[in-house]
């Protein structure tokens, strides 16, 4: 029996806590919902996608996931998915700040448009505070909890995306480690993940490329070879992240790259020749 309920805790990492997705209704989001889920967790996904997340509740099991539409530049948005959470769950031990958008890839800076600027920012960064913010209200004063956010690999290089996605990156790992610093003394956790491209809705939009030509074509440049960046893999990342097996984990940023952003291939080093 003992060994039976060890295993059953081993495979069910979430059992028993409580999460909100934003955009969790496509790509990632949706795909860590269902992961969350079948590891025990109750989720709420927050998204301004209402039939896809209406959808996505429905595939997982209504007694699983639940949805609420929210978008995360509208304050009261969050406020109210944070407090329907807690309202409907009791509690709320996960955030995953998930929702984010991008921008036409205009290399020249000259060309960028200050509105174009300012969404992309209000989205990325904006709704991630915002997020932030409202999980505080109710992480403190049960003094635990776990808050994550999607940033990408252009929160540590340059030249891997446009200029104000690469900017609002660089921001959430910035605003990640001040909030670690800030609620650790609560107890709570705060991490982001910054995958290399995936095929996701938002990343075919911006390369011009659909699903496995996109996958082909990162793959190709990527540093890691004979295997493909899915959705899953940035979804895995984020349920350590919220598990008990990362509780010393905070104010980090966990790259699944496949080693992408610590290499300079400019130097053509270890290059094996051709069999």
């Amino acid at each position: 029996m003992a060994a039976t309920s060890f295993v059953s805790a081993v495979t069910r990492r979430l059992e028993g806590k409580v999460a909100l997705i934003t955009g969790g209704a496509s790509g990632i989001g949706h795909c860590t919902a269902k992961v969350f889920t079948q590891h025990g967790a109750k989720v709420v996904i927050a998204d301004i996608q209402d039939e896809l997340g209406h959808s996505v509740c429905k595939t997982l099991g209504p007694s699983n996931c639940t949805f609420v539409h929210c978008d995360v530049i509208n304050e009261e948005h969050i406020k109210n998915a944070v407090d329907k959470t807690v309202d409907t769950h009791g509690k709320m031990d996960i955030m995953f700040n998930n929702a984010g958008i991008t921008d036409d890839n205009k290399a020249r800076i000259i060309d960028n448009a200050k509105a174009d600027f300012e969404r992309i920012l209000k989205v990325n960064i904006t709704g991630v505070f915002l997020g932030m913010k409202h999980a505080a209200r109710v992480m403190v004063p049960a003094r635990s909890g776990c808050i994550i956010s999607t940033a990408s690999i252009a929160s540590k290089i340059g030249g891997a995306a446009s200029h104000a996605y690469c900017c609002s990156k660089h921001a959430v790992l910035g605003l990640t480690r001040n909030v670690a610093v800030e609620l650790g003394q609560f107890g709570i956790r705060v991490n982001c993940v910054s995958p290399y491209a995936v095929a996701t809705p938002l990343a075919n939009k911006f390369v011009g490329l659909d699903g496995e030509d996109l996958e082909k074509a990162m793959g190709g440049i990527g540093n890691l070879k004979g295997v493909t960046l899915k959705a899953e893999d940035v979804a895995n990342a984020a349920l350590y992240l919220a598990s008990d097996e990362a509780k010393y984990v905070s104010g980090h940023n966990l790259f699944i790259d496949g080693g992408y952003t610590i290499l300079n291939s400019t130097f053509h080093m270890f290059e094996y020749p051709d069999e």
